[in-house]
């Protein structure tokens, strides 16, 4: 079983440097960046069972959205299956301004 690309939800609206932020967070293979080798998402469990691998990718996306972006948080992850792939939508609240 594969996961696609999550999509990102929020009912408020998100800046641009959120959107970037999390899309190369959420795009990156744990273990890949050079000097944070945490940075990223752990996708050991893909071959599992569905639901091992819900559990596993929205525990991992809480974890590491709190870890490297703390402007949002993630209220819920929920799945979707085409075929013989999940496909993730992330859905965020909480979005702390920035001071300009």
């Amino acid at each position: 079983m594969l996961i696609s690309e999550a999509s990102i939800v929020s009912d408020e609206e998100l800046n641009e440097d959120i959107i970037r932020c999390l899309k190369t967070l959420y795009s990156t293979i744990a273990g890949t960046q050079p000097m944070d080798r945490d940075f990223g998402i752990n996708v050991s469990f893909v071959g599992m069972p569905a639901e091992v691998i819900k559990n596993q990718y929205a525990l991992e996306i809480i974890e590491k959205t709190e870890m490297y972006e703390p402007r949002v948080s993630v209220s819920e992850v929920t799945f979707a299956m085409d075929n013989d792939v999940l496909i993730p939508t992330i859905h965020l609240e909480g979005v702390v301004e920035e001071d300009e």
